[in-house]
Formats: structure tokens, sequence, C-alpha cells
């Protein structure tokens, strides 16, 4: 009796813990899906500073598709002045979110968006960004291939690291 229990725990294992495992990242766009802040993956992207990290929610921004990412910023980092080719909608999740636009770092043209606000940013807008009074972290709402053209290559961190 023990064996046939044992059995029956192990099928049900094998049946429904896959189904209830929460996809961690990447959701598609035209399927039911969901991901809890606690399993969200941060990764390091290469047009980044060193520290800023990017966690890919919904869809493939390397595609002609909608995306939803996220974008995590530490305290002091700035990314200066650089484009989008694609139309952007900012959501601030947590801490001031500083933008200015133009094709020059000029810290007078900062504006501070603080936790819910919402930015339109249209496509290649130059504009950069600030982590002025600390870590703050942006929801990116686009549709893709997303791209990060530094207007002075010299400021891109992809060619410093060559």
């Amino acid at each position: 009796m023990k064996k046939i229990n044992y059995l029956l725990f192990v099928l049900c294992l094998v049946v429904f813990l896959p189904a209830t495992q929460i996809q961690a990242q990447g959701l598609a766009n035209d399927k039911l899906g969901e991901i809890y802040q606690e399993n969200i993956k941060w990764s390091s992207f290469p047009a980044f500073p060193p520290g800023a990290q990017i966690a890919v929610l919904v869809g493939d921004p390397k595609k002609a598709e909608p995306y939803m990412a996220r974008v995590h910023v530490p305290a002091g980092t700035i990314l200066m002045p650089h484009t989008h080719p694609e139309n952007r909608v900012y959501t601030v999740i947590s801490g001031v979110f500083y933008i200015g636009i133009g094709s020059e770092f000029d810290s007078t043209k900062l504006k501070a968006y603080p936790p819910g606000s919402i930015f339109v940013l249209p496509g290649n807008t130059p504009h950069f960004h600030w982590a002025k009074s600390g870590d703050y972290t942006t929801q990116v709402t686009a549709y893709g291939p997303l791209g990060l053209n530094y207007i002075n290559p010299a400021d891109d961190p992809r060619n410093k690291k060559k």
C-alpha cells in the first residue's frame, strides 16, 4: 500500500508541479501569463553603464513586436545623451527618474519624475538620465526592436570594452 501511495504522490508531482511554476521572464504578448516581483530576473545590458540592469517582462525587445522591460539604475549613475529608434512610455516604479532632453548633458535641463509618473518619449529624441537622488527603476513599454544609440560614441560603454 505504501508503494502505491508513493507512486501516486510522484505521479501528482510530475503532472501538476510544472503547471504551477511561474514563468520568470519574457512573457508572450498573446498568451495569458504573470510574473511576480520576486521572480523578476535582472541582467546587465552592454549599452548601460556598470551597475545598471534590465529585466525583460513581456515580449522580445530584439523583435518588431510590443515589449515591456524594467530598467534599474543605481545612485549617481549617468546615462549620457542617447536616442532610441522606438517610441517609449516610461512608468516610474521606484525612486526619482531624472531625464533631460537634448544632445548634450545639461543638469539644468533635468526634470524629476516621482514614482507613479508616466513619461512619453518619441523615437529618436536625444535625452539623458541621471540617478541624481538615488536608485530608480522605470518600466519601459514600447514596440521593438529596442535600440540605444549614444550621441557621442565615446560615451557608449560598448566602445569602452574594446
